[in-house]
């Protein structure tokens, strides 16, 4: 679609306007004559953004505008179904996915989409209250729904679920398997400044920790070659038919100012108490080990709703390792022996996430030799 922002005019803006009155983020006006992209609907945009842990850029491009069209929808408005061709989405599906998992039926992640997990588990519901089970949640459905009391409170049952996952997992990296997200990619180059960018930076750091990864036992994928850029929606796709025990996405930003700097990290969560608690742990080992061995500056971590983190069924984080905007982030991601450390980081954090704090050693000191004897001593162990 076309990227819309201030000063645009037309039908498509009028749109806009109609849904952020309509969610109450802009005042009804009333007016007629040509809808205007003003700085009024840019704020409006920018709060909505910010809500749905979306990049607060206050212009609506394809995600921004799927994010809008899903709000606009009310459990009980339209009757909902699986549909293999194009899978219904909205807000009323994610509520329909939180009722369900809050009676004790597992639809999978709450991300707004209709797909297979939650026909079943719609399906499971229907057959267990004597309903038809069709696996469509129309008027009767519905009332069944809401008569009902909750049999999950105080938790999110699929988050649990994947706190479970790695604790059965056990502290071992041998056997699992990681899916590697170098950014951007082909035509795509990401961040640039001169001939440095993004894309190629970023394979090369995939690849330095796929080395790494695979020499501990871990079964490491990488999710596009040197000259392919796979939208991000693919990208999870191929992470959840690979059955990936984790997805790990790497990313360098860039900021029109030059003193812009550090590393951010990213998981799953819509800033309304919907959050990967795996995600989020994975997130902030990530994090602390990145500050600690290359001493940049600490951004924190964030809860967003991007297509890398709400579309894949395992923890996934995106990480933000500097900015090529910044001399300084720049001239280290540049040496090699820089992102040597940066990928050893990286497999150390994975590995704490799976000790679950046990025969653990201080942020920043637990060394890739040290990684692997621990490796060999459990296996010796086994």
């Amino acid at each position: 679609m076309q990227l819309l922002h201030r000063g645009d005019v037309g039908p498509a803006v009028a749109e806009i306007r109609n849904t952020l009155e309509a969610l109450g983020l802009l005042p009804a006006t009333g007016r007629s004559g040509q809808a205007v992209f003003d700085e009024a609907v840019e704020q409006a945009v920018r709060g909505f953004q910010q809500q749905r842990g979306l990049i607060t850029d206050g212009l609506v491009g394809p995600a921004t505008y799927r994010a809008l069209t899903d709000a606009r929808w009310r459990l009980g408005d339209r009757s909902l179904a699986f549909l293999v061709s194009k899978p219904v989405s909205g807000d009323d599906v994610f509520a329909l996915q939180e009722r369900l998992l809050e009676l004790g039926y597992d639809a999978g992640r709450p991300d707004g989409i209709f797909g297979r997990e939650t026909e079943h588990a719609l399906r499971s519901f229907q057959r267990d209250y004597g309903l038809n089970s069709d696996g469509i949640c129309g008027p009767g459905t519905l009332r069944a729904l809401k008569q009902l009391a909750p049999k999950v409170r105080g938790g999110r049952p699929v988050f649990l679920r994947e706190q479970e996952k790695v604790r059965r997992a056990g502290p071992r990296l041998r056997g699992k398997r990681i899916v590697i997200d170098p950014g951007h990619g082909g035509t795509d180059r990401g961040a640039c400044v001169g001939e440095t960018c993004e894309a190629e930076l970023t394979w090369d750091l995939a690849r330095r920790l796929e080395g790494r990864m695979v020499a501990t036992g871990m079964e490491a994928l990488i999710t596009r070659g040197p000259n392919a850029c796979p939208p991000d929606a693919d990208r999870a796709t191929f992470a959840n038919e690979a059955g990936a025990d984790m997805f790990l996405s790497l990313h360098i930003d860039s900021n029109p100012s030059p003193r812009a700097e550090g590393v951010a990290s990213f998981h799953f969560g819509t800033g309304n108490g919907t959050t990967s608690n795996v995600g989020e742990a994975l997130a902030g080992f990530l994090q602390r080990e990145i500050v600690a061995r290359t001493g940049m500056r600490d951004c924190g971590g964030h809860p967003k709703t991007w297509d890398v983190l709400r579309l894949t069924k395992m923890p996934a984080v995106r990480m933000e390792i500097g900015y090529l905007t910044n001399e300084r982030d720049r001239s280290r991601l540049l040496d090699p022996s820089f992102r040597d450390v940066v990928a050893e980081g990286l497999l150390v954090a994975v590995k704490r996430l799976y000790l679950l704090g046990k025969d653990d050693q201080p942020t920043g000191t637990f060394t890739f030799d040290d990684l692997l004897r621990h490796e060999l001593a459990r296996a010796e162990g086994a």
